[in-house]
């Protein structure tokens, strides 16, 4: 599984409470900053997701890792009739919470507070969850992606948008100072909290992207596993199905 990172390396508290802390202190900045750092290029990576689950026409998508809503926003153009937006941070919820009422989607989206490692939704209740740049952050990675696979229908589809590592010259070697040094930099000017931004290029560098993702995904009991890198292989789309 994957090397367990913490944003507060002196912290006494568990990764989920150190991961909603530091959301909840980044949430105000956190779209502006996404922006810069990733030249708004994870624009084009959500609308991919949208495209691929488009295609499994669901009815009912749960967003988990939501942030400010970003995704969940995204994905009514599926024509799914309700969205749950999940986040373990209340202060990104705010601010996701008046995109969608800004954007007159109440009525499709919800918008909840709540732990991706114990959904409190019964078993079979989704056609398709997503998660973008949010399953690196779960404390349990097998715990949450069994979660993810309880709560889905049969023949539900998962969506995972995550970081990945490029492994192809220069592009490896151009990511890795780029997100060790310039990274932490933008998100130390721009953000209340020095240590954000260095965890979330961390926590990207141990994840296990790739093929042992893939693996941990059927593990877990996913069938259909796939994985389509993106721009040069700084973010990977997973895609895998629930059996029947």
């Amino acid at each position: 599984m994957s090397q367990k990172v913490t944003p507060y390396k002196d912290s006494e508290l568990g990764k989920k409470e150190q991961v909603t802390k530091m959301f909840d202190t980044i949430s105000k900045n956190y779209d502006g900053l996404n922006r810069v750092i990733s030249f708004g290029i994870d624009i084009k990576w959500r609308k991919k997701v949208v495209e691929i689950l488009k295609k499994e026409q669901p009815s009912s998508i749960l967003d988990i890792a939501t942030g400010t809503g970003d995704l969940a926003i995204a994905l009514t153009k599926t024509g799914a009739e309700k969205i749950v937006g999940l986040d373990i941070s209340p202060g990104m919820l705010e601010v996701g919470k008046e995109k969608v009422t800004n954007k007159n989607l109440d009525s499709t989206i919800e918008m909840v507070v709540g732990d991706s490692e114990n959904l409190i939704f019964k078993d079979n209740t989704f056609d398709a969850v997503t998660v973008s740049f949010g399953v690196r952050n779960f404390e349990t990675l097998a715990t949450g992606l069994a979660e993810i696979l309880r709560v889905l229908k049969p023949n539900g589809t998962l969506v995972v948008l995550e970081t990945s590592v490029p492994t192809k010259t220069p592009y490896k070697q151009g990511y890795s100072f780029y997100t060790k040094n310039i990274l932490p930099l933008i998100g130390r000017i721009f953000s209340k909290d020095d240590s954000a931004y260095g965890y979330l290029s961390e926590s990207a560098s141990v994840f296990p992207h790739g093929e042992k993702f893939n693996n941990i995904l059927r593990e877990i009991g996913f069938i259909d596993v796939t994985n389509k890198p993106q721009t040069f292989g700084v973010a990977s789309i997973y895609i895998a199905k629930k059996s029947a």
